[in-house]
């Protein structure tokens, strides 16, 4: 393995990038490309038969173009429909990005954990599975909102977000999980907005896959050759960005943008 071979992540726009922070402390000197498809955004609301479809296509198209060691799908939802379909298209690992209903059952007190994606995330049989296996003692209300994605690009791209922007979006999970303590943010998104939730839902811990990813990464990698500095990271995206974003992007390390 080539010391700069990169990691890859993929998502439908900004939302893994809470995904690879945790992977750049990990792995400070790992060169890094993120790849965006926000000319498919959202995914969040499209079908399960078009995104079973694209997903595996467009990362066909970036593992040829960048020969990476390994590849990330930090979206949940690409994840929990596209996820096997991908790993039989590519001949390198592929680490999914699954809500973490696990971790939130091992800490909740209440035994009512609330589960934040988006609408197709949450309608998943992977979600009906995962509850079963780790959480089946607990009351588990799911919600889904494409609105909290939007709040959290905007976010990245500076505009001003609300509180109440935040907790009208997740009101309806507010109202039907009493006594929720826990609640998994099913979405890489919504980490983006921990901040915002924090004062919409008071009290409430919150839950995602980020660490637990980069330490996953860190296995599947251990051993192998990084270059001795870190490198300037690239950002991909499947049509041209909004050029707002590339404050957000610099803060992660991505100062290469281009286009596939």
């Amino acid at each position: 393995m080539l010391a700069d071979a990169p990691l890859l992540f993929f998502d439908s726009g900004v939302g893994g990038l809470s995904v690879l922070g945790p992977t750049r402390v990990l792995l400070p000197n790992a060169p890094i490309v993120y790849a965006a498809d926000n000319a498919g955004y959202p995914y969040g609301t499209k079908s399960e038969e078009e995104l079973a479809q694209r997903v595996p296509a467009l990362l066909e198209r970036l593992v040829e173009r960048f020969a990476p060691r390994l590849a990330v799908m930090a979206c949940n939802t690409a994840s929990t429909i596209a996820l096997d379909h991908v790993r039989e298209a590519l001949d390198i690992p592929v680490v999914g990005t699954v809500p973490a209903i696990k971790p939130a059952a091992e800490i909740s007190k209440t035994r009512v954990i609330g589960v934040l994606g988006t609408e197709a995330t949450v309608r998943q049989p992977y979600v009906d599975d995962l509850t079963a296996r780790f959480a089946a003692d607990c009351r588990v209300v799911r919600h889904g909102s494409a609105a909290l994605v939007n709040l959290a690009e905007a976010k990245l791209r500076g505009d001003p977000v609300s509180a109440g922007a935040v907790r009208a979006a997740i009101a309806p999970l507010i109202e039907s999980a009493s006594g929720m303590d826990v609640m998994v943010l099913a979405c890489t998104h919504f980490p983006l907005l921990a901040e915002e939730l924090a004062e919409a839902a008071p009290g409430v811990t919150q839950v995602d896959g980020g660490a637990g990813i980069a330490r996953r990464i860190g296995f599947l990698t251990r051993g192998q050759a990084w270059p001795a500095e870190p490198s300037e990271g690239t950002a991909i995206f499947t049509r041209d960005p909004d050029p707002r974003l590339i404050p957000a992007l610099d803060r992660f390390g991505l100062t290469l943008v281009d286009s596939l």
